[in-house]
C-alpha cells in the first residue's frame, strides 16, 4: 500500500511539474516582419530597373526585351525590323513619307483619370521601340508626384533618338496630356518635331463594320489572336497607383506595368498589320489580306475619300462576290452605282440601279429616282419615267417626288393636245 501511495505522490509531482510548463500561454513564433514595398524594395525586388537621377530629381525606369525568335499571337517579333520604310506613307496622308522602323516610337501612358485635364498625371509612359535585339520597351515611372518634371526630362531626352510616334488613340488622349504636363512642369515638350501616327483611325476604317468594338485590347484579341489572362482592366489603373501613394505597397504596381507593356507590344505588332492594305490594296502580303466583306467595304470608302476611285470600285465589286449582310449590301451597291456614274460608266451604273430598284431595301426609293432621271432625260421614255416615278412614291410621298409626277403627267399629255388641235 505504502508503495502505491508513493507511486502516486511521485505522479502527483510529475504532473504539477508539467502544469507549471504549459500554465502560462505559449509564445507563437513571432510574425515575419512585413516589409513596406517603398520605392528602394520595390526597384530591388519588384522589378528588374533603376533609380534614374536627372537634373530635376530622379525617377524608376524599368526596360523589358522581347527577342527577335518570340511571337506575339500571329506577329513575328523578326518580322517588326523587316517592315518597308514606306509603310506609313499612305495611312498618314504622306506625311510619313519614309522612316526606318528603328525611328519609330510606340508610345502608351497609364494616367490618374481617364477624363483629361490639367489635374490628370501620366504616372507610367511606355515607350517601344524596333531593335536589332528585337522589341526593346523602356517605362517611365513616377514614385511620388514629385518626380514628374524628373521622368518628363527623361522621357524627351529617350525620344529625342525618333522620328515617328506611334500611339493608339494618342492624339486625342496621350499627346495632349503630356504636353499639358511639360507645360506645367515649364518644359518644352519633344513632339514638335515627331511625325505622329495615330493608329486608331486606320484600324477603325478597317474593321469597325465587322468588329462590334476597336479598342486595342480587342484588336489583340481578334486580329492578333491574343487572349489576356488575369489582365488588370484600364479603369482600376487610376485606384491601384493611389493605393500605391498610400500605402506604399508596389506590388500593386506590377499589374499596371505589365498591362502598360502588353498595351505597347500590341500596338507595334498591329502596325504590322494595318498599314498594308492602305499601302496597296491589290498588293497586300497574302498572310495580311483583308478577308471579310466588310474589311474591304472600310477600305474603299478610304480610298474613295482620297480620290482613288477605280481601287475603291474594285473593292466594292470585290466586296459584294465575297458576301456582306444585307444592310451593307444595299449601301455598297448605292456607292458602287454612284461611282459608276462619276467615272461615266453609264451603263454599270443604271444596272446596279436598276437591281436596288428590284428588291425591298433603304435605297428603293432613290434607286427608282434614278430611274425616272434617266427615263425622262436620257431616254426621252416619259411613260417609263412616270411609271419609276410612280414606284418611289409608293415607297416614299414627298413633295419633290410628287412634282416629278405631274411634270411627267404634263409631257405625256403635250403630243396629244397637238393632235387634237
Amino acid at each position: 500500500m505504502e508503495d502505491i501511495q508513493t507511486q502516486l505522490a511521485a505522479l502527483r509531482q510529475r504532473i504539477s511539474r508539467i502544469d507549471r510548463k504549459y500554465e502560462s500561454p505559449a509564445r507563437l513564433p513571432a510574425p515575419p516582419v512585413r516589409r513596406e514595398a517603398g520605392s528602394r524594395i520595390f526597384v530591388e525586388e519588384l522589378l528588374t530597373g533603376e533609380v534614374v537621377r536627372t537634373p530635376h530629381g530622379e525617377h524608376f525606369e524599368t526596360e523589358k526585351v522581347w527577342e527577335r525568335h518570340r511571337r506575339h499571337g500571329s506577329v513575328d517579333i523578326s518580322d517588326l525590323a523587316e517592315l518597308p520604310e514606306d509603310l506609313l506613307s499612305q495611312l498618314s496622308d504622306g506625311a510619313i513619307a519614309r522612316s526606318q522602323p528603328a525611328k519609330w516610337a510606340f508610345l502608351d501612358t497609364e494616367t490618374t483619370g481617364l477624363a483629361g485635364g490639367t489635374g490628370t498625371c501620366a504616372f507610367l509612359v511606355g515607350v517601344g521601340s524596333i531593335d536589332a535585339a528585337g522589341f526593346r520597351l523602356r517605362q517611365f515611372f513616377m514614385r511620388d508626384y514629385g518626380e514628374e518634371a524628373s521622368l518628363l526630362w527623361r522621357l524627351s531626352e529617350h525620344l529625342a533618338q525618333f522620328d515617328v510616334l506611334i500611339t493608339y488613340n494618342g492624339k486625342a488622349f496621350d499627346q495632349p496630356l503630356l504636353e499639358t504636363r511639360f507645360r506645367m512642369a515649364r518644359a518644352r515638350h519633344p513632339f514638335d518635331r515627331m511625325e505622329h501616327l495615330d493608329l486608331l483611325f486606320g484600324a477603325r476604317r478597317l474593321w469597325k463594320l465587322r468588329l462590334e468594338s476597336c479598342r486595342l485590347m480587342d484588336l489583340e484579341n481578334q486580329i492578333l489572336g491574343v487572349e489576356r489572362e488575369g489582365d488588370l482592366p484600364g479603369e482600376m489603373i487610376p485606384y491601384c497607383y493611389f493605393e500605391f501613394l498610400r500605402t506604399k505597397l508596389a506590388f500593386r504596381l506590377v499589374p499596371i506595368f505589365h498591362h502598360n507593356a502588353i498595351d505597347i507590344l500590341s500596338l507595334a505588332c498591329l502596325t504590322a498589320i494595318v498599314p498594308y492594305p492602305f499601302r496597296s490594296p491589290d498588293a497586300c502580303p497574302p498572310a495580311l489580306a483583308l478577308r471579310h466583306g466588310a474589311d474591304l467595304i472600310g477600305l474603299a470608302r478610304w480610298l474613295e475619300r482620297a480620290g482613288r476611285t477605280e481601287e475603291a470600285l474594285r473593292l466594292y465589286r470585290r466586296a459584294v462576290e465575297m458576301g456582306l449582310p444585307d444592310p451593307l449590301l444595299f449601301k455598297t451597291l448605292w456607292d458602287s452605282a454612284l461611282l459608276e456614274r462619276r467615272l461615266g460608266r453609264a451603263a454599270a451604273a443604271l444596272a446596279a440601279i436598276t437591281e436596288l430598284a428590284g428588291s425591298r431595301n433603304p435605297y428603293r426609293a432613290r434607286a427608282f429616282e434614278e430611274l425616272a432621271k434617266h427615263y425622262e432625260h436620257g431616254e426621252r421614255n416619259y411613260a417609263m419615267a412616270l411609271e419609276m416615278t410612280r414606284g418611289a412614291l409608293e415607297i416614299a410621298d414627298t413633295p419633290a417626288v410628287r412634282r416629278r409626277e405631274q411634270r411627267l403627267k404634263k409631257r405625256m399629255e403635250r403630243p396629244l393636245s397637238l393632235k387634237l388641235t
